[in-house]
C-alpha cells in the first residue's frame, strides 16, 4: 500500500513538473498617432512579461514578450502607419517560448511601455509609447500685441485607447465629442476677438492631469470638457453643465459622473494623479483661494452656457451642478465640463451622430461662452479694448426671455425694448435684438 502511494505521488509531481506553461495569446494590435508620441497597443488574454530595448544602424525598437503566441501577420499588415515614425513592423519566435517584435524607426524616438490590468471591458494590455524627439529651433521674439484674444481651450474627452460611453448601433463617446468640439473651435473663432485652441486634434488619448496642464499652457481664459453621458437606466436624457466642487459631488448623479470620468486615467495608462504638490500648508492655502475665485467664474460661464443649451436640448438639470472631476481641478483657469446628452439613451444618441445636431449644439455653447465675455472682457484683451464699439446682437432662441436676455447682458429690460422698439414681452424666435451699451 505504501509503494502504490509512493508511485502516485511520483505520477502527481512528474505532471506538475511537465505541464505546459500557458502562453498568453495577443488577441488585437492598434495603432494611434498624437501630436507628439505614437501609441502602439498590444491586447492580450493574460498578463505578460516584457522587456524593451533599442538598436541604433538603423534606429529600432526591440520587445520581447515572455511566453506569448501569435499569428500577428494580419493583426500588422492593418496597421496605418504613414504618419508614424514606424517605417515597418516584424515578429518572429525567440528561444522557442517568447515573441520577438522589432519596430523598424524612420527616425530616433524616445520609447517607453508598460503593462495595464484588465479592466472592465478592456483586456490585459501591453502599451508601447514612441515619444517624438524634440527639435531645438531658434524662436525668433515677436511684439506681442496689447490687445490680445480671449483664449477658449476646447478639450474632447476620452480618445484613442479609451473610447468612452458607448451608445446604440457601436456609438462612441469619444467620436461624438471630438467632432462637436470640431464645430465649437469654428463657432468661437468666427467670433471677433475670441480664440479657440483644441485640446485633442485626434483620435488619441491624454491623460487627465495633461489636459489640465494644457489648458493652462495656453493661457486659456476658458476650459471647457466636452463629453457625452451615460446612466444604467436608458431613459436617462438632457444635457448638463458642471464645475468642479472642493467639498464633493452636489448629487447622486455628479458624483456617479465623477467617478466613471477620474477612472479615465486608469484607462488609459496614465496611472494615479499626483496630488504631492498640495501637501504644502502655504500651497494649500494659495490654492484655496485660487480655486474659490476660478469656481465662482466657472459657475457664472457655466450658467451662460446651460441657459444657451436649453434652447436647442432638454437640461437633465436646469442649474450648473458641482462633482470633483479631476479635469477641472485647474487652480487659475475656469473650467466647465458639458454633459451634451446621454449616449446610452436611444433617442439622444440619434441627435448626437447627427452632424446638423451638433453644429446647433455647438453654436449654443459659443453664444454662452461669448455672452459671458462679452459682459466681463478680461483685462487687456481685444475685448475689453473694443468693449464700447462692439455690435452687441442676440438673435433670439426657442426658450429665450426678454428678462433672461437682459440678465445675461447686464442690462435692464426696460433699455432693451426701448432700443429695439418693443411695447410688449411678446419675442419671436429667429428675431435679432441690438443690446444696448451696460
Amino acid at each position: 500500500m505504501k509503494r502504490t502511494l509512493q508511485r502516485m505521488f511520483a505520477l502527481v509531481v512528474a505532471l506538475v513538473l511537465t505541464a505546459p506553461v500557458l502562453a498568453a495569446e495577443i488577441e488585437g494590435v492598434r495603432l494611434w498617432r498624437a501630436p507628439d508620441h505614437t501609441r502602439l497597443v498590444f491586447d492580450l488574454s493574460e498578463p505578460a512579461e516584457h522587456k524593451l530595448f533599442t538598436l541604433a544602424g538603423p534606429h529600432r525598437v526591440v520587445i520581447d514578450i515572455s511566453d506569448a503566441d501569435a499569428e500577428l501577420a494580419s493583426a500588422l499588415a492593418g496597421l496605418e502607419l504613414e504618419n508614424t515614425p514606424i517605417a515597418a513592423v516584424r515578429h518572429a519566435r525567440q528561444n522557442q517560448r517568447d515573441l520577438r517584435v522589432v519596430l523598424d524607426l524612420k527616425q530616433q524616438t524616445n520609447p517607453r511601455s508598460f503593462a495595464l490590468r484588465r479592466h472592465g471591458d478592456l483586456p490585459d494590455r501591453l502599451v508601447i509609447d514612441l515619444h517624438d524627439k524634440v527639435v531645438q529651433e531658434e524662436k525668433t521674439l515677436l511684439q506681442v500685441s496689447r490687445e490680445r484674444d480671449v483664449v477658449i481651450a476646447i478639450d474632447a474627452g476620452h480618445g484613442g485607447e479609451d473610447p468612452g460611453a458607448l451608445g446604440p448601433g457601436g456609438l462612441r463617446e469619444k467620436d461624438v465629442v471630438l467632432a462637436i468640439s470640431r464645430q465649437l473651435q469654428r463657432a468661437i473663432d468666427a467670433r471677433p476677438g475670441f480664440k479657440a485652441k483644441l485640446v485633442r486634434t485626434g483620435d488619441y488619448y491624454i491623460p487627465l492631469r495633461e489636459r489640465v496642464n494644457k489648458g493652462r499652457e495656453l493661457r486659456a481664459d476658458l476650459f471647457v470638457s466636452i463629453h457625452a453621458d451615460a446612466f444604467t437606466r436608458k431613459d436617462a436624457r438632457g444635457a448638463g453643465v458642471y464645475a468642479v466642487s472642493s467639498r464633493g459631488a452636489t448629487s447622486e448623479t455628479a458624483r456617479f459622473l465623477a467617478q466613471r470620468e477620474n477612472e479615465s486615467d486608469l484607462i488609459g495608462g496614465a496611472g494615479s494623479l499626483n496630488l504631492g504638490d498640495k501637501d504644502d500648508t502655504l500651497a494649500g492655502v494659495l490654492l484655496d483661494l485660487s480655486m474659490t475665485a476660478t469656481m465662482n467664474a466657472s459657475l457664472d460661464i457655466g450658467a451662460s452656457v446651460l441657459q444657451q443649451l436649453g434652447g436647442v436640448t432638454h437640461l437633465h438639470k436646469k442649474r450648473v451642478e458641482q462633482a470633483n472631476f479631476a479635469v477641472l481641478r485647474s487652480p487659475d483657469v475656469p473650467s466647465i465640463l458639458v454633459e451634451t446628452g446621454f449616449i446610452t439613451n436611444p433617442q439622444e444618441a440619434r441627435r448626437l451622430r447627427d452632424p446638423s445636431f451638433q453644429r446647433r449644439l455647438a453654436q449654443k455653447l459659443s453664444d454662452g461662452i461669448v455672452a459671458h465675455f462679452t459682459t466681463r472682457p478680461p483685462a487687456g484683451s481685444w475685448l475689453a479694448v473694443n468693449r464700447d464699439r462692439l455690435d452687441r446682437r442676440h438673435t433670439i432662441a426657442r426658450g429665450d426671455t426678454l428678462s433672461g436676455i437682459a440678465a445675461r447682458y447686464n442690462v435692464s429690460v426696460a433699455s432693451l425694448k426701448k432700443l429695439n422698439g418693443i411695447d410688449s414681452t411678446v419675442i419671436r424666435v429667429g428675431q435679432t435684438l441690438n443690446i444696448p451699451s451696460s
